[in-house]
């Protein structure tokens, strides 16, 4: 897919809405954001996201994450995949985020009402991305240079704008987006009941449907320990990809044994995944895009 295929017709008419660009092919996010080890540091930018109290408030009350995880987290992946690899596809993708939150609304833990499009709101749960991006990226892919860390910035305004977030409402530099970042920490961010319970390892949890009758069978003979392993998994990565100064905001333990652990695991995968092949290293969506891309360019 070439970057001109999410781009505004030039002779389009005055006063029509001319819809913002995903990043571009070939940078940061294009190159990390599809890769199965994105996938690892989902868990720790989504608890950031509930760690402020509006966000926790309005998903404790609204999503099915508790009833539905596996189903919430295969549309929200397939939505993040999309504002990044789905050219045209991306900005409607945004509007249909938008429309999807449009109700949610109430009281958070501090009393305060809140409407889940309110920019302090909106804008949060799209800027927890970024530093768990940089910080886990260390651990899973080659480090970026202080040129690419601006890249990739400048692309996540990007995404935002799909999102439907103004320039007003974001930071415009990365020396201003630490500012606000330390300022969140600082004043807004809270262990706040939903953040707790998703490093829980002692929390309910349905297993996944789906499958063949073989496959359900063995989910339903395994689920107790599967369970069990999975929840500990879920909470070592998100605990352990999340930058050390919001962990210690939330409150989250981080032990040197732990930090090893993790260095081994993220070396393991650093090396590894690169060597696997296509349609293997990459999710649908950005695996298609990238062959369209490759067939455009030829």
């Amino acid at each position: 897919m070439s970057r001109t295929a999410a781009r505004a017709p030039q002779n389009r008419p005055a006063g029509t809405r001319t819809d913002p660009e995903p990043p571009p092919p070939g940078g940061v996010l294009w190159t990390n954001a599809g890769d199965i080890r994105s996938l690892l540091t989902l868990p720790a930018a989504f608890t950031l996201q509930v760690a402020h109290p509006a966000v926790g408030a309005g998903v404790d009350q609204y999503s099915v994450f508790r009833t539905d995880p596996w189903g919430r987290g295969e549309r929200s992946l397939r939505s993040v995949q999309l504002w990044v690899y789905g050219g045209e596809e991306a900005a409607e993708e945004g509007r249909r985020v938008r429309r999807a939150h449009k109700e949610i609304q109430g009281t958070d833990t501090r009393g305060r009402r809140y409407h889940s499009l309110d920019p302090a709101c909106y804008a949060w749960v799209h800027a927890t991305g970024f530093p768990v991006a940089l910080y886990a990226g260390r651990y899973l892919f080659r480090r970026i240079t202080p040129a690419q860390e601006r890249q990739l910035y400048r692309e996540w305004l990007q995404v935002g704008r799909i999102l439907g977030l103004r320039d007003r409402d974001m930071p415009q530099t990365i020396e201003e987006y630490w500012t606000y970042w330390a300022r969140m920490l600082a004043e807004e961010i809270e262990p706040t009941k939903v953040a707790r319970e998703l490093v829980a390892t002692d929390v309910p949890l349905p297993r996944p449907e789906g499958g063949s009758p073989a496959v359900r069978l063995l989910l339903r003979l395994t689920w107790p320990a599967l369970r069990v392993a999975f929840l500990r998994f879920r909470a070592f990565v998100t605990v352990g990809y999340m930058p050390p100064e919001a962990r210690a905001v939330i409150g989250l333990e981080w032990t040197p044994a732990q930090e090893r652990r993790l260095r081994r695991f993220s070396t393991a995968a650093r090396i590894l995944v690169p060597l696997l092949p296509e349609r293997l290293r990459y999710l649908p969506i950005a695996r298609a895009a990238r062959a369209r891309w490759r067939a455009a360019a030829r």
